[in-house]
C-alpha cells in the first residue's frame, strides 16, 4: 500500500498551481530543498514522474496532468471536513478565506473587515483579491470560501446572493465641470479609458456604451481605477468609475464627477460560494455584515447611492 500524505498532496498542488518551486516553497512556508524532498518522496511513492524540470519552469506530466484533479478534490473534501466541524459550534470562528474583485476591494474592504472583527473576533480572515474568474477557479477549487464579485455569474454550482446595487458616474478633467453630460451614442466617439482586459467592470462599461470592440486610439487601457482617474486628471481622456470608488479615487486627482441620465449605468455586487460549502449558513450571515458595510460606506459619504 502507497504511504500518501496529506503532507504531499499540499505540497504537490502548490507546485502544480505555482510552477516554480521556490514560490511553492513560500507557498507552502518551508524551504525549497523540503518541498523537493517532499515531492520526490510522492513520485517514489507512485512510482511515476508527477514533474518536468528544466532550469526555468517546472511543468506537470501527461501522469501528472491527471493526478492533479484528483488531488484538488481530495483536499477540497478535507478543507470542507474541517468547515463541517466549524459549523457545529453555529458562530463565526476559525478560517474564513475571500476573495475579492479590484474594483471593490479597496473601498469596501475596511469596511468589510472592521464589521467582522466585531461579530466574531476569533475569525481569522484571509483575504484574495483577484479578478472574477480566477477567484470563480478558486472557489471551485476550494482554495476560497466564498467570493465578492459582479452578479451574475452563473455558475450551477454557486449559490448567489445579491448583496447592493451601485451606478456608475462619469469622471472627467475638472475644467469639464458643469458641462453637458454626453449620453452613450456620443461617448461612443469620444477617448475613453478603461480597464484592461480581464476587468468585468471593463465588459459593463463597454456594454453601456454599445461598445462590443475598441479601436486602439479611442480607447486606452489601465491596471486600476485609480491610474484611469489620474489620467483623465492630465487630460488624456474621461472614463467611469464605480459609485462607490468616488471619494477614494478623485480626492486627489484634478478631475469632475457627473452622473449619466436615466438609465443610469449600474451594476449588482453579491457574494457566490459552493452550494455543497458547509459553511452555507455562515455563509449567509457573512454577507449581511457585507450588506451592512455597504449601507455604512454609503451613510459615510453622504451622497449617491451605494446600498440597494
Amino acid at each position: 500500500m502507497m504511504n500518501l500524505t496529506l503532507k504531499h498532496l499540499r505540497y504537490f498542488e502548490a507546485l502544480a498551481r505555482h510552477g516554480h518551486f521556490g514560490r511553492a516553497a513560500d507557498a507552502c512556508a518551508i524551504s525549497q530543498p523540503a518541498l523537493s524532498m517532499q515531492i520526490k518522496e510522492l513520485e517514489q511513492e507512485l512510482g511515476c514522474n508527477l514533474f518536468e524540470r528544466s532550469a526555468r519552469q517546472v511543468r506537470l506530466t501527461q501522469f501528472g496532468e491527471q493526478f492533479a484533479p484528483r488531488v484538488r478534490g481530495i483536499l477540497r473534501s478535507v478543507d470542507e471536513l474541517e468547515d463541517l466541524a466549524r459549523t457545529s459550534q453555529d458562530r463565526l470562528l476559525g478560517r474564513l478565506r475571500i476573495g475579492v474583485i479590484p474594483t471593490v476591494a479597496p473601498y469596501l474592504l475596511p469596511a468589510i473587515i472592521r464589521r467582522l472583527t466585531q461579530v466574531s473576533a476569533g475569525l481569522d480572515l484571509h483575504i484574495r483579491e483577484s479578478l472574477t474568474q480566477k477567484l470563480l477557479q478558486e472557489l471551485a477549487e476550494g482554495r476560497i470560501d466564498t467570493a465578492l464579485v459582479a452578479l451574475p455569474v452563473s455558475e450551477p454550482s454557486l449559490t448567489e446572493v445579491a448583496l447592493f446595487a451601485e451606478t456608475f458616474v462619469l469622471v472627467r478633467h475638472a475644467d469639464d465641470a458643469g458641462k453637458p453630460v454626453p449620453n452613450r451614442e456620443t461617448l461612443r466617439e469620444m477617448r475613453l479609458l478603461l480597464l484592461e482586459e480581464g476587468h468585468c467592470f471593463r465588459d459593463q462599461a463597454l456594454s453601456f456604451c454599445n461598445l462590443q470592440t475598441a479601436q486602439p486610439r479611442e480607447l486606452l487601457d489601465g491596471s486600476s481605477l485609480s491610474t484611469l482617474v489620474q489620467m483623465v486628471g492630465a487630460g488624456i481622456g474621461l472614463t467611469l468609475i464605480p459609485e462607490m470608488a468616488v471619494a477614494v479615487e478623485t480626492r486627489s486627482a484634478a478631475v469632475s464627477v457627473a452622473n449619466f441620465a436615466a438609465p443610469q449605468p449600474s451594476r449588482t455586487i453579491g457574494m457566490v460560494w459552493r452550494k455543497s460549502s458547509p459553511l452555507a449558513k455562515q455563509l449567509l450571515q457573512i454577507s449581511e455584515v457585507v450588506r451592512e458595510a455597504a449601507a455604512e460606506l454609503r451613510a459615510s459619504h453622504g451622497a449617491g447611492r451605494i446600498g440597494a
